[in-house]
């Protein structure tokens, strides 16, 4: 949505700029006995492979006395019994608590303490780190756009596989929860419910349809948030309006990508933020608000973006100093000044583990082992000038953005052509895909080929021979 440093701000507008996260359900089809029953058993067989391939790999597997033995269970898992809960009452047995955002809830941190006593087993203490779920999701209805689907597919391969390498947890939600919450708005009553449902999760990381994970060595650097509740990519001085003669600007962090603490600030922050948004009363005169309070927006419509630095930006405002604008690395980069670099980028990574002493960077290893070596090629990153993030720097880019680009509905945003977008998605895919494909030995052919070609042992060294 931006250029990476301030002065180079890019503006897009923004009633062509961001893909819907979900969309109205159609109407249901009247039933068909055999083509209904045929349908059902394929769902439930790809239902079935999906929850296989997004499970945590470094979840613990059940005791013997807790897989399925073909017996009924049902009275095991009354509310209160052993199985439930380990025999403690926690949040879950309240009826008054409620997963939409129309019903407020308070107390959570308390409530988050007592389900973690009750669970030692699943507990931030019991993990050693804190747990990340990461969230994303697109629209129940198919693709209006020709290959949107297939787009979507290989954007959600691409999330699953960087959770797999780094044991993060994936929700992947097509489920509109609200329906007069809709578009960029649809994100929060799903992180609302997230949070919920994973009360072991510290924090909620949402991740947009259209960002493609282009660092696969890349871990979010949770220490670096200590003290705060919700993490964007953004700059002060623009927020805040902090540089002299600097204009706010609706476009000054972005709400595609974030990070969001699992807490009862985070739940009173995303209701007031909510209040802003369709279910509002004052819905329509929001929209008038937000546009005045920043010249560059040019829709009337009251947007999450607009709302979430409007709410930061307000004299007073509660939420500023539990908010990480985060601008020292691409926790999210706007894919047209990065598409462009990504053959040099691989080039330069390439040229690293060639380096005299490098071989240990292209030691062959089970996937299953990324994490250390993702860390030894990291630490090695300063030695070959490839520290440095953003439009000066040669450091992969953690995430990369396709705002603007919509692949599934194609209503693009009018200043990119289709080529532009579909070829830059490509790319990234691929760039991330390749770093994947090496633990299997392999890797495309060209930054836009579907074809793959087997590694040689000891590449990249091999390769240049």
């Amino acid at each position: 949505m931006w250029r990476d440093t301030p002065a180079g701000a890019v503006r897009i507008p923004a009633s062509r700029e961001r893909e819907p996260t979900m969309s109205s359900p159609r109407a249901a089809k009247p039933p068909s006995s055999l083509h209904d029953a045929l349908l059902f058993a394929a769902g439930a067989a790809v239902s079935t492979v999906l929850l296989l391939t997004l499970a945590n790999p470094f979840a613990p597997s059940l005791p013997a006395d807790a897989r399925h033995d073909g017996a009924d269970h049902t009275a095991l898992h009354a509310a209160g019994s052993p199985a439930a809960g380990g025999g403690r009452t926690t949040f879950y047995d309240d009826p008054a608590l409620s997963y939409t955002v129309d019903r407020p809830i308070t107390g959570w941190d308390a409530k988050r303490a007592g389900w973690a006593r009750a669970h030692p087993e699943l507990s931030a203490a019991a993990a050693g780190v804190e747990r990340v779920l990461m969230v994303s999701g697109s629209q129940p209805s198919p693709c209006g756009s020709p290959g949107g689907d297939h787009t979507l597919l290989r954007l959600l391969k691409n999330k699953a596989d960087y959770c797999r390498l780094h044991g993060v947890q994936l929700l992947y939600n097509t489920a509109l929860l609200r329906a007069s919450m809709d578009r960029y708005w649809a994100k929060i009553p799903v992180i609302r419910a997230a949070m919920v449902a994973h009360p072991e999760a510290e924090w909620v990381w949402w991740v947009d349809s259209d960002a493609v994970l282009t660092d696969m060595d890349f871990r979010l650097p949770l220490r670096r948030y200590r003290g705060h509740n919700l993490v964007v990519h953004g700059w002060a001085s623009l927020v805040y309006g902090a540089t002299a003669g600097a204009s706010r600007s609706w476009t000054s962090l972005n709400a595609g990508v974030f990070l969001i603490r699992n807490c009862q600030w985070s739940l009173d922050f995303m209701d007031a933020w909510a209040a802003m948004g369709p279910d509002s009363p004052e819905y329509r005169r929001w929209g008038a608000v937000l546009k005045s309070a920043f010249q560059d927006k040019v829709f009337d419509e009251s947007d999450d973006q607009s709302a979430l630095v409007y709410m930061l930006l307000q004299s007073g405002s509660p939420w500023r100093d539990k908010v990480f604008l985060e601008s020292g690395y691409y926790f999210e980069g706007y894919w047209m000044e990065i598409v462009g670099r990504l053959g040099n980028i691989t080039e330069r990574y390439e040229a690293m583990e060639r380096r005299p002493g490098s071989a240990a960077l292209r030691r062959r290893h089970a996937e299953a082992e990324h994490v250390p070596h993702a860390a030894a090629r990291n630490a090695a990153l300063a030695g070959a000038g490839l520290a440095e993030s953003g439009v000066n720097g040669w450091r992969r880019p953690f995430v990369t953005h396709f705002t603007g680009c919509q692949p599934c509905s194609g209503h693009r945003n009018e200043h990119y052509t289709g080529a532009s977008c579909d070829e830059g998605m490509r790319r990234a895919l691929n760039f991330a895909d390749d770093q994947v494909l090496r633990a299997y030995g392999f890797r495309h052919a060209g930054p836009l080929s579907d074809d793959v070609q087997p590694l040689p042992f000891d590449y990249p060294a091999a390769a240049s021979q």
